[in-house]
């Protein structure tokens, strides 16, 4: 089995995310994308608003319509931070004969000499970077280890950003269409982000 790994605050989960992993699934040629939500992410600086338990069942509702979409809960069952090696030893050791994929937007592939432990982890999985306009990935400038781990697939460019529907949702505008209509009402049942 060819997994893909989407991992992230999702808070919330929007349509771009889907696209993105969709995109990844079919042009990756993956057997599944296994969405990830984050206790504390290394790379973020504020907190998620949502708390995990909203996050993952923000999630849940987005991808229950998509036999090839799934969640799983290992990086918020660890709690604190979660680095992106010992996720990928753990989803090893549990799942033997399965190969794994980090689907990252393009933007993020420059940045990836920098992630914690990179040398071990180009060892134990690839990453599929997913291109957006506006940034140009030229592997050539990765060290050839990494640049030989990432595999660059298209995706519509769709402009949203967890941010965007926070802040929308906040000024009482409309995020319909940008969030699964699940999503949407679970968002105004719960009153996040100050709906």
């Amino acid at each position: 089995m060819r997994i893909g790994i989407m991992g992230g605050t999702f808070d919330p989960i929007h349509m771009g995310h889907l696209i993105a992993a969709e995109s990844a699934r079919v042009n990756g040629e993956l057997d599944e994308v296994w969405f990830m939500p984050t206790f504390v992410p290394p790379h973020k600086e504020h907190a998620p608003q949502a708390s995990p338990e909203q996050r993952l069942e923000m999630v849940r509702l987005a991808t229950e319509s998509n036999p090839h979409f799934h969640v799983n809960e290992l990086e918020l069952r660890k709690g604190g931070v979660s680095y992106s090696i010992h996720t990928v030893e753990e989803l090893i050791q549990s799942n033997p004969g399965y190969s794994f994929y980090y689907i990252i937007g393009g933007d993020m592939v420059q940045f990836l000499p920098n992630w914690f432990a990179i040398a071990e982890l180009v060892l134990k999985v690839k990453f599929i970077g997913l291109t957006r306009a506006g940034y140009d990935v030229d592997l050539g400038q990765l060290p050839p280890n990494v640049a030989s781990a990432v595999t660059m697939v298209n995706m519509p460019y769709i402009h949203l950003s967890s941010t965007l529907i926070r802040d929308k949702v906040h000024a009482g505008e409309s995020i319909r269409y940008l969030v699964p209509h699940a999503v949407n009402a679970y968002i105004k049942e719960c009153g996040l982000y100050g709906s």
